[in-house]
């Protein structure tokens, strides 16, 4: 989560009229808003290497593409985030209609930078697991070739893939294999501690 703002117990509605007219993005999380942070260039190239993927894999379907800047209400719980990029199939169910604030999308993606890492793998993902449309979440690291997929199985219970270099990520729910080698093109990786 972002750096937490100087304005608390703000109502949903309050929240959405002062997101509408910030020029900074907040995310909302009971009552309180936390302001999204910049990000390095690798989290720059990654997000827009997968943006553009997916993109491309889903051009000519009935499938939506959204970067960072489109607002996801997790409906359950209340809480307003901007992933990296999501995707929706079939009809984007949206708040209002300012058409801003996604309710239905079927896939994540967050880009895992240090000071997100934490809540990416924790509370942002507990909140994501509420969210029935929500099939896969995809977490890309930043500082070496790894993909972790969690994929929503029949059951309810959420399954993990690790991938790496020279391997492809499935996303089942929207009909997507991209080479994971291609999400991390041009991407300047840190260097190891033997390096």
């Amino acid at each position: 989560m972002g750096h937490a703002a100087r304005r608390t117990g703000l109502s949903p509605a309050e929240y959405l009229a002062f997101e509408r007219a910030s020029e900074q993005k907040h995310e909302y999380a009971n009552g309180a808003i936390f302001a999204m942070s910049g990000c390095t260039r690798a989290h720059s190239l990654l997000a827009g290497n997968i943006q553009r993927e997916l993109g491309n894999a889903l051009i000519e379907r009935a499938c939506e593409v959204h970067t960072s800047d489109m607002r996801v209400k997790i409906t359950p719980t209340g809480r307003y985030v901007y992933p990296d990029a999501s995707v929706v199939c079939g009809d984007p169910v949206f708040e209002d209609a300012e058409i801003d604030t996604l309710l239905n999308p079927n896939v994540i993606v967050e880009v895992l930078s240090d000071s997100s890492e934490a809540y990416d793998r924790g509370d942002k993902f507990a909140q994501y697991r509420s969210v029935p449309s929500i099939a896969e979440y995809v977490l890309v690291a930043q500082k070496e070739v790894r993909i972790e997929h969690f994929q929503r199985q029949p059951d309810g219970r959420w399954l993990l893939s690790i991938l790496g270099p020279g391997t492809q990520l499935e996303l089942e729910s929207v009909g997507v294999v991209i080479d994971v080698d291609r999400v991390y093109l041009k991407v300047p990786l840190a260097p190891s501690a033997s390096d």
